[in-house]
């Protein structure tokens, strides 16, 4: 008997969960009962309240960070090889814009390749893979 194969890395969120700090915000008056309030306020004043532009700018201000994606086939054999090599210090060059390429379509964000003498950044990224990657090896049959 076959069974469909697994999926490895995390589930993707669902179209409720939020995007940042506005969303928040915006949960927390509604079930506090203040949105209603000030919807009402508006409504019969005419008076836009300026909730909807507030809470685009404090999401793009302070977003919550997604769920990570899952690797790639092609990602995983990457890190696999880089973390077998890695020594904890320097980053080899070939390993640079692989690994930035990688952090930002898991991470979902802009692809930009951190400065060599940026290693606040650099050591964020490493992290970051290293703890997906660990992840992905637990998985693994023995």
């Amino acid at each position: 008997m076959s069974t469909a194969p697994v999926k490895r890395g995390r589930p993707k969120g669902s179209k409720n969960k939020s995007k940042g700090l506005g969303d928040d915000i915006e949960k927390i008056t509604k079930s506090t009962g203040i949105k209603a309030v000030v919807d009402w306020f508006s409504k019969t004043t005419g008076v836009d309240c300026g909730c909807d532009a507030r809470k685009e700018k404090l999401n793009k201000l302070f977003p919550k960070r997604l769920s990570p994606q899952c690797l790639e086939e092609g990602e995983y054999e990457t890190l696999k090889q880089f973390f077998s090599q890695f020594d904890g210090k320097k980053i080899e060059e070939k390993y640079q814009e692989p690994l930035a390429r990688i952090h930002a379509r898991v991470f979902s964000h802009k692809f930009a390749v951190p400065c060599p003498c940026s290693p606040k950044e650099w050591k964020s990224f490493i992290n970051d893979l290293k703890g997906l990657y660990n992840s992905y090896e637990g998985d693994r049959p023995i």
